[in-house]
Order: structure tokens, then sequence, then C-alpha cells
């Protein structure tokens, strides 16, 4: 059976983007096939209207009340079959022509988990930086990750996370709620000695003003949820992938 990949979607109020969005990720050629599956989260906008007559082969789930980013991404995480599992925020700063090129090198090489990096350089074009300190937390984040961990990556923060469905079910039970989902991810593969791997990917960053959600206060959260999870003992440390 060939490998599939699951695309989990936490959506929040995302009515300008949502629609192009999933154009796009249902339009993915992806050999063993997929399944994109749409959490929305407590929208108050048009986010439900444009779920509800959308047409295509999408899984929709939803909160009665806005929950968080964490939340939505462990309520997608329940439904998904696929053999590889990646989030993909509902806006469009994220390509998800991305993730079809994410997928086969995960399966060619067979990296069970393969982070999208958008501090690494495409062939031919310029990197994309958005808003300087939305880039320097990042930076920050990444930097604290790697000291504290021992691991050496170059975007701690970004959406693109491809983990095999067996390593994500070693990291249960997830616990975040907000954006403190990445850091909690990255450092529960760290200690299960899950290596990490980066390929380059677009990035089409927005402001506040355009909608972006994430302020300082989460990059504080975020070391701390770093900190938290340094000691975290899983059940069976054993390493299946070095």
């Amino acid at each position: 059976m060939q490998p599939s990949l699951s695309i989990v979607i936490p959506a929040y109020n995302e009515e300008n983007t949502l629609e192009a969005l999933l154009a796009r990720a249902c339009a993915l050629d992806i050999p063993g096939g997929k399944e994109v599956i749409v959490v929305d989260d407590g929208s108050t906008d048009r986010t439900s209207e444009i779920l509800a007559r959308i047409k295509g082969d999408i899984c929709v789930l939803t909160h009665p009340k806005n929950m968080g980013k964490g939340a939505a991404v462990r309520t997608g995480f329940t439904e998904a079959q696929g053999t590889y599992v990646v989030v993909q925020d509902a806006d469009l700063e994220y390509d998800p022509e991305d993730l079809g090129r994410m997928f086969r090198h995960a399966v060619d090489t067979q990296i069970p988990v393969l982070y999208g990096s958008r501090r690494l350089s495409l062939p031919n074009e310029k990197t994309v930086r958005g808003s300087w300190y939305f880039y320097l937390g990042g930076i920050g984040v990444t930097w604290f990750a790697n000291l504290l961990y021992g691991i050496r990556i170059t975007d701690e923060p970004t959406c693109y996370k491809m983990i095999k469905k067996d390593v994500l079910k070693r990291l249960m039970p997830l616990q975040s709620t907000g954006f403190e989902f990445c850091p909690e991810v990255t450092a529960k593969i760290t200690r299960l000695r899950v290596p990490i791997r980066e390929i380059p990917i677009h990035y089409a960053p927005r402001s506040k003003h355009e909608g972006k959600k994430i302020r300082a206060k989460d990059g504080i959260i975020a070391l701390w949820t770093l900190c938290k999870y340094r000691f975290w003992n899983p059940k069976n440390r054993e390493c299946i992938y070095e």
C-alpha cells in the first residue's frame, strides 16, 4: 500500500482566504491519496458558511466555540488516517504545493519527520522574512530549541511539520491549546530521539492588519513550553529511526 497524506487545517475566522486555500489543497496530487480535514474553531465570520457550500472530498469538524489553534489541531489529528500527517494554516502564508514536494521527499528518503523551513533558501528565489519582530521572534525560539535540546534546525515555529503517523501516536497525549502546539511537538519528537530533517518552502507572510493572530506573548509561551517538556519522559524512548 502506498503512503498517504492527511492535511489538517485549523480555521478561525478565515473567510478571506479559506476557499482559495482549500482549492489548492484539494488539487494536490498525492500518489497514495490524501485527506483534507478542516476544523472550524468556533468561527464567527463566514468561515462556517463557506465550508457548508464547498464541494469536494473534505472532512469538516466543528468546535462550538473558539478553543485555540492547538486544540483545533488535536481534534483534526483524531480523524487523521494518513501515513503522514501535516498541519496547513487556513491563510495563504504557506503554499500547499510545497506539501506535495515535502511528501515525496519524505517518502523517497523514508524520513519520519520533515519540517518545511522558511529560513532555508529555495534555488533562484529570494527568501521572504516578513516583519522584523516576527522574524526575530522565530529565530529566537529556534535558537533556544537548538540550545535546550541539542538539535540543529533552522525554523522551529514553522507550520509545516510533516510527521509519520506512528511517530505522532508516540507524542500523545498532546496538551497544547494554542500556538505552543509547535514547540510541544518539537520537544517531544526530540525527546523520542527521532531526527528532524528540513527542506526549504515558500512563504508569503501577512501582517496583523491582514489577520495574523500570533502575538509577542505567544513567543514567551513557546519558550516556556520548550522548558516544560525538556524532561518529558515518554513510555518508550527506543529510537527506531536513528
